[in-house]
C-alpha cells in the first residue's frame, strides 16, 4: 500500500507536479481515433542538457511505426491512410504502398518489421486492418465478410467502425525491391470486428455496449531467434485467453457461456486475442513454442492457434522490444484505469488479465480503483468499468490467492508479475532499447517508453535502467523500491519523476536505435519522426 509521506516531501512533489501542469498542453489527446492532431505548443525536449532533439521528418499523417532500410533511409507507416512512405535524408520520396485500411479507433496500418536477414532477404512484414468491400446490411452485429481477400486491397480507406470483416486484422509479407512493396503472402488473419451488444447470446450483459475498434495491438518484432513476434490486444473478448475458463458470465464448474455471438470461450480464429504470437517467417508455428504439444493434442482450429501462442493474458499493448544485451522480450501493457505495466515476457507467460492487473499483491487496489464511483479529475468520468460490461469489475477476486486460482493455465504456463507498474494508468505506448553508446555510455542498453496520451507533459518519454542480470528495473528513488509508482490519478507521474527523460513528443508509438546509433521516436499526433542525439 502507499507509504505515508512527510508534509515537506508531499508539498515538494505537489510543486513539481504543478510545474509540469503549467508547462503542459491543456488537453487530452487519445491514441485511438481516425483524427490526427499535429503540432505541439512546445517542441520536444529531453532532460539531459548534453543531448538534443531534431526533427527528421514532419508533415506525416498519423505516423505510427518505422523501419530502416538503409542509412538515412527508412519506411514509415501512416496509420489512417494505409500508406507506407519512404523517407531518405529527411525528405519524403513518395508512397511505396497504399493499403485499403479500416482506420476506426485503433485500427489501421499498425506495424512493420524487416526480415532479420534483410536486405539479403527482402521480406517486409506489415500488421494492418483491412476494410470490408461488401455493402453494409441491416444487421450491425454480423459482419458482411469473414475475411478480406487474400490479396490485399489497395487505395480507399474507411473510418466506419462496422466496415470490417470478422478477421480484419492481418499480417502479410511483402517484398521490397528498392522502390516499392509487392505482396507476397498472408501469414495470419486475426479478429477485428467488435459489436458486443448483439441479442445473442441472451443475457450476456453487454446489450448497451457500442461498437468498438480498439485493443488491436499491432506491434511486430523479429527476435534474435529469427522468429516473428506479434502482439494483439484482447479486442474486448472474455474467454479462456482472458482467464475466464467458462466464459464471461458462466459459473464454473457446470455451465459454459459463449463469449459473444461468434462462440468462444475457446481460442478459435474468432477468439485468438490478448496474446503474443511467435511464428516462423512463413507464418507456421515453431515446434519449440511453449504450448506446441498442447495444441497438437487439442487439435483442430483451437489447437493450431494454441501452438502459435508465446504468451497470453494480455489486455492491450502498443510496445514490444527485445533487449539487445540479453535477447529477452519486454512489453508494456495498458490498464483500464489502474496499473500500467512493464513486463519481462518469458515463454508461456500468463499476464493475468482480466483477473489481475499490476502486481498480484496489489489486487485490492486494482479492484478498488476499477469499481470506484469517484470521478477522474482529468476526464470528469467515473473510474468504474472495464469496457466490456459482461464481466464487470465487481467480479474481481477479493484476495490474491483467489485471483491466482481462477487463472486459465495451459500446461507449462506461469503467471508473472510486472517488473514495473504505475498504480493509476499512465498510458504507455511504444518502447525501445538503445543499442549503442552514441548518446553516452550511461544510456547504452536502457529502455525508453513513450506515451499514448499527451496530457500534462505533451507526451512524455520515460527511461528505465536495468539491473546487471537484465531481469529487473533498477531504481534510485526509494519510493520505487517496490517497483510501483503510487501516482494519484490517471496520467499523473508522481513517484516516477526521476524516470522522466523527455517531454512534448506527442503520442510516441515507436522507439528504435537508428543505424547511426541515435534514438529515433515516431510521433503519431505530431506526424513526425524525431532523433535524439549528442550535438
Amino acid at each position: 500500500m502507499r507509504r505515508n509521506d512527510s508534509a515537506p516531501a508531499a508539498r515538494k512533489r505537489q510543486r513539481i507536479l504543478a510545474g509540469f501542469i503549467l508547462a503542459a498542453i491543456a488537453a487530452v489527446v487519445v491514441f485511438s481515433g481516425p483524427r490526427r492532431v499535429r503540432g505541439q505548443a512546445t517542441a520536444p525536449t529531453v532532460v539531459d542538457p548534453k543531448l538534443a532533439v531534431r526533427t527528421v521528418v514532419s508533415g506525416l499523417d498519423a505516423s505510427i511505426s518505422m523501419a530502416f532500410v538503409g542509412t538515412n533511409d527508412l519506411l514509415v507507416l501512416e496509420k489512417n491512410t494505409g500508406k507506407v512512405k519512404r523517407v531518405t535524408n529527411g525528405v519524403v520520396q513518395g508512397t511505396v504502398l497504399d493499403l485499403a485500411v479500416n482506420n476506426a479507433s485503433e485500427r489501421g496500418l499498425l506495424g512493420i518489421a524487416l526480415h532479420p536477414q534483410f536486405p539479403a532477404n527482402s521480406g517486409v512484414y506489415l500488421y494492418w486492418t483491412c476494410r470490408s468491400t461488401a455493402a453494409l446490411d441491416a444487421d450491425p452485429y454480423t459482419p458482411e465478410e469473414q475475411e478480406c481477400s487474400n490479396t490485399p486491397g489497395l487505395g480507399a480507406d474507411s473510418a466506419n467502425i462496422l466496415e470490417v470483416p470478422l478477421l480484419g486484422n492481418r499480417v502479410d509479407r511483402f517484398v521490397w525491391n528498392g522502390s516499392t512493396l509487392t505482396f507476397d503472402s498472408n501469414l495470419i488473419k486475426l479478429r477485428a470486428f467488435q459489436n458486443d451488444g448483439a441479442p445473442t447470446p441472451a443475457g450476456q450483459g453487454d446489450e448497451t455496449q457500442p461498437a468498438r475498434g480498439n485493443h488491436d495491438g499491432g506491434v511486430l518484432r523479429f527476435g534474435p531467434d529469427g522468429k516473428l513476434y506479434i502482439v494483439i490486444g484482447d479486442l474486448g473478448r472474455r474467454g479462456k485467453l482472458q482467464n475466464l475458463v467458462c466464459g464471461p458470465t458462466a459459473t464454473c464448474p457446470g455451465t459454459t457461456m459463449q463469449d459473444d455471438q461468434f462462440g468462444g470461450p475457446d481460442p478459435d480464429n474468432a477468439h485468438l486475442s490478448g496474446v503474443i504470437l511467435r511464428l516462423n517467417d512463413d507464418g507456421t508455428a515453431p515446434v519449440d513454442n511453449p504450448f506446441y504439444g498442447t495444441g497438437a493434442a487439442t487439435g483442430g482450429q483451437v489447437g493450431a492457434n494454441i501452438q502459435k501462442i508465446f504468451a497470453y493474458g494480455v489486455r492491450n499493448s502498443f510496445g514490444m522490444a527485445f533487449d539487445p544485451k540479453s535477447g529477452m522480450l519486454w512489453d508494456q501493457q495498458n490498464g483500464d484505469d489502474s496499473f500500467s505495466e512493464l513486463n519481462l515476457v518469458e515463454p508461456g507467460m500468463n499476464g493475468g488479465w482480466v483477473q489481475i492487473m499490476g502486481p498480484v499483491e496489489r489486487l485490492a487496489q486494482y479492484k478498488a480503483i476499477e469499481t470506484s464511483p469517484a470521478n477522474d479529475p482529468n476526464l470528469g468520468t467515473p473510474y468504474f468499468g472495464l469496457q466490456q460490461l459482461r464481466w464487470p469489475p465487481t467480479n474481481i477476486a477479493n484476495s490474491p490467492a483467489d485471483a491466482l486460482s481462477r487463472l486459465f493455465m495451459l500446461p507449462g504456463a506461469h503467471y508473472s508479475d510486472p517488473e514495473f507498474s504505475w498504480k493509476f494508468e499512465v498510458s504507455p505506448a511504444g518502447i525501445g532499447f538503445l543499442n549503442s553508446r552514441a548518446l553516452g555510455p550511461q544510456y547504452e542498453g536502457d529502455l525508453f517508453i513513450g506515451s499514448a496520451r499527451t496530457f500534462l507533459l505533451g507526451g512524455q518519454i520515460f527511461r528505465m535502467q536495468l539491473t546487471g542480470n537484465r531481469r529487473k528495473i533498477a531504481v534510485d528513488d526509494p519510493r520505487l523500491e517496490d517497483r510501483v509508482a503510487d501516482n494519484n490519478f490517471k496520467f499523473d507521474i508522481t513517484e516516477s519523476e526521476s524516470l522522466l527523460f523527455g517531454s512534448n513528443f506527442g503520442v510516441a508509438t515507436d522507439i528504435q536505435t537508428g543505424p547511426n546509433g541515435n534514438l529515433f521516436i515516431v510521433s503519431l499526433t505530431n506526424g513526425a519522426i524525431y532523433e535524439i542525439h549528442r550535438p
